[in-house]
């Protein structure tokens, strides 16, 4: 039997962007937790992506799951990267989705952190703008219903969680010597994946995490932005299959 695999969402939305993916991948036990803030537990303590990890942990101790097999999407896959540092004898292996292991520019903090106190003051309006860059071209032009149900997890997101996750992924330290780390103690399965249209971190970000994991493969999803398990889900399940789930 394949090992569970924990997938954790994107920035500011929920579990249900892996909805497409996991219904594709029969047999496995997929674990999406609700981050903190996002409709898992409160956004309380000091803004941390430590914190995350430790309430992924925790629902792996609650579901009876020694390891697994994890992965994250843009936010999600900082979140696997702090498993790495937090927890690494629950990582079996790990899936980096539209992601990167980079800390934040001076001027990424710095909006980052304007961005908490706006959606503090004026409510999560502050995040439609992001409409634009989560999608790709293609899905702006031919998924209108993804596009719709992107603008109300948008909409739906509690200012609390926005703030509090801004806060923790500004304070992000670089990640790359953690990739490397975690080659060398060997992972049973690596993989990244990136959306050909994703203007957010795209190929070159795809391709240092990879060389910090020694070499693995990169997967490029056509049409698709940041967001491909949600915009893509055949082709990124297939990926998971063929690269993460085999024996």
């Amino acid at each position: 039997m394949s090992l569970p695999v924990v997938l954790i969402h994107a920035f500011p939305l929920t579990p249900a962007v892996f909805d497409g993916v996991t219904e594709r991948l029969p047999g496995t036990t997929v674990i999406a937790p609700a981050l903190r803030g996002f409709g898992g537990p409160d956004a309380a303590g000091e803004p941390s992506l430590d914190t995350y990890a430790d309430d992924v942990a925790a629902e792996l101790d609650r579901r009876g799951v020694e390891r697994a097999v994890v992965g994250g999407l843009s936010l999600g896959g900082y979140v696997t990267m702090a498993m790495l540092r937090r927890h690494p004898d629950r990582v079996a292996g790990v899936i980096l989705m539209d992601t990167k292991a980079s800390e934040d520019t001076d001027e990424a903090r710095a909006n980052r952190l304007r961005m908490a106190d706006a959606v503090e003051k004026h409510g999560t309006r502050a995040l439609r703008p992001m409409l634009d860059t989560l999608l790709g071209a293609t899905t702006h032009r031919d998924r209108p219903g993804l596009v719709t149900q992107v603008t109300a997890w948008l909409d739906a997101a509690r200012p609390d969680g926005v703030a509090w996750a801004q806060r923790a992924m500004a304070a992000r330290p670089p990640s790359f010597d953690t990739l490397h780390d975690a080659a060398a103690r060997g992972l049973e399965a690596a993989t990244v994946v990136v959306g050909a249209e994703d203007t957010m971190t795209g190929p070159d970000e795809a391709a240092a995490m990879a060389s910090a994991l020694g070499g693995v493969t990169v997967h490029v999803v056509d049409e698709a932005g940041h967001l491909s398990p949600l915009e893509r889900p055949d082709v990124v399940a297939a990926i998971l299959r063929e690269t993460t789930l085999s024996p």
